[in-house]
């Protein structure tokens, strides 16, 4: 062993600046070999860990109480978070999984402090693997970061150059009690499966494979975060309004630019990125889609439009019932297809009906010499094709009143200053 994990962790305390740390404690091997070393370290830096409860195994309850009696053992703070992994995304359990803990991570850090992970080079190893069979570019191929920001501090890895055996050589030295997940060792999982059976045989046949891929992997991250400068100075040249970007500009742009910025793009509105076969789907549709067609691309939970020359990214819209309807008075009203009615705490003197379009509805808005057509009406108002189902209508009797909180006639003006409130339609609510 050419390096121990204590000489490995003093060595990065030594070249980080001073912080408070938290490990990310899962109870296994690689996590208590990373917190024992760091809490038995001279001096010890302000540490306490956080275990978090996926609630996916029946031993999940035990395997928190584990790590408290392991963290009470150092005299090490513990907070435990119950996360609830959610499904109905679209993806695999443990991206679900690691999507929640993630959350976790973000939502316990304090200002400044480091959430510390025990991934090591075969993670890395497995991790740029995965992504190769992805069809990752140089950012994916680059691997994990050691340092990326998280809620109000930073996630760090300050492990991804030691091999896991030096992790496994101090829990045997200091014969540490560790959890064993069954799910690391799952073949119907990626990450399990190439685990247990792709890399015994190709560390057979080429030993070095683990620090040539690592290698590979800092390449390509440098390779990366140069391609990274370019794009960001791109992506101002192609944001539009509303969050949209330019659908020409970036098609426009170079490959190498194009796919980077567009998954910055989604990731930094909560959304998922394409694989490359919808990527390049998107491409073809945004180039030859006309205006007619109103070009869709959908993954997981996430939907790219193309209108009016720009792409408009949102969460995947639900059906809905477009039959429904409801009598109002001006309580907060949540609508099957989204967002909330409000009159702030004003109330109707005359309640209102609230219903879906159908077709052929007419409006008169206030301050105008004629009645439009609704159809017309979204149309000059630049009002998205996706969003006109979904907008309530207000009726009062057989005369329509309000769209939404955009239009109003001016009956429904006099209705909601007579109630002393102000119509609201949140859709994003």
């Amino acid at each position: 062993m050419s390096r121990s994990l204590t000489d490995h962790v003093a060595s990065a305390l030594s070249d980080a600046p001073r912080a408070a740390l938290v490990v990310a404690f899962s109870g296994g091997p690689d996590s208590s070999a990373l917190l024992h070393a760091l809490a038995t370290h001279s001096p010890r830096p302000p540490l306490r860990a956080l275990h978090v409860d996926h609630g996916l195994h029946a031993e999940s309850g035990a395997w928190a109480s584990h790590c408290r009696r392991f963290c009470d053992g150092l005299e090490i703070p513990l907070e435990v978070s119950r996360v609830s992994v959610d499904l109905s995304r679209g993806e695999g359990v443990e991206s679900a999984a690691r999507r929640a803990r993630h959350a976790a991570f973000a939502a316990s850090l304090r200002p400044g402090e480091r959430m510390v992970l025990a991934h090591h080079r075969d993670d890395q190893v497995e991790t740029v693997l995965l992504k190769l069979l992805r069809g990752a570019g140089p950012d994916g191929l680059g691997g994990m970061r050691p340092l990326r920001p998280s809620g109000a501090g930073m996630l760090w890895r300050p492990l991804l150059d030691l091999p896991r055996d030096a992790l496994l050589e101090h829990v045997a030295t200091h014969a540490l009690s560790t959890i064993h997940d069954p799910s690391n060792d799952d073949p119907s999982i990626a990450r399990g499966y190439l685990r247990g059976s792709v890399l015994p045989v190709l560390l057979e046949r080429w030993p070095q494979a683990g620090t040539s891929i690592a290698h590979s992997a800092r390449l390509c991250m440098e390779a990366a975060d140069s391609l990274r400068d370019a794009w960001m100075d791109a992506l101002e040249t192609v944001r539009r309004p509303e969050g949209t970007l330019d659908a020409e500009g970036w098609l426009a742009l170079q490959p190498a630019w194009r796919t980077p910025l567009l998954e910055h793009w989604l990731h930094t509105q909560g959304l998922s990125a394409p694989t490359t076969g919808q990527r390049l789907q998107l491409e073809r549709q945004a180039r030859e889609g006309g205006a007619e067609k109103l070009p869709l691309v959908g993954w997981l939970d996430t939907e790219v439009r193309v209108w009016r020359g720009r792409l408009w990214a949102m969460r995947r819209l639900p059906s809905f019932d477009t039959e429904w309807s409801a009598i109002w008075s001006g309580e907060p009203l949540a609508l099957p297809g989204g967002g909330t009615l409000t009159l702030g705490s004003a109330r109707l003197r005359e309640p209102l009906q609230v219903r879906y379009r159908s077709g052929g509805e007419t409006l008169r808005p206030e301050g105008d010499r004629h009645t439009r057509e609704l159809r017309d009406m979204f149309q000059q108002g630049a009002v998205p094709p996706w969003r006109r189902p979904r907008m309530p209508l207000l009726w009062s009797g057989k005369e329509l009143v309000a769209v939404g909180s955009r239009w109003m006639s001016e009956r429904g003006r006099r209705l909601f200053q007579e109630a002393g409130g102000v119509l609201t339609w949140d859709e994003d609510a």
